[in-house]
């Protein structure tokens, strides 16, 4: 039997008595458009996906951890509520508490 824990809190999680929600991440290198003479009928889209696609094949070591990077994490309903609140991350900006005078 696979044993799952979050990866937040590191709780472990029954499969049979609770749901596990799992989080991709991607994160790569934005290729924008440099050259205006470029032709505008490219699917740059798509030949991003071929890039990507084509990542873990690649043995150049120029393609590393600062052009891509993908994640997986497995985490419990209070770790994926807190997640969906505040998914970077981000402190919360001060807030003012005025008594009731």
């Amino acid at each position: 039997m696979i044993h799952y824990t979050c990866d937040c809190c590191k709780r472990p999680l029954d499969p049979e008595n609770e749901l596990r929600y799992v989080v991709r991440l991607e994160v790569y290198a934005a290729l924008d458009q440099v050259d205006d003479s470029v032709d505008e009928d490219r699917d740059h889209l798509q030949e991003i996906q071929d890039i990507l696609e084509h990542l873990d094949e690649a043995e150049d070591a120029c393609i590393g951890e600062d052009i891509y990077q993908s994640k997986r994490l497995d985490l419990c309903s209070e770790c994926r509520r807190r997640f969906l609140e505040n998914p970077l991350g981000l402190l919360p900006k001060h807030q003012f508490d005025f008594s009731e005078n």
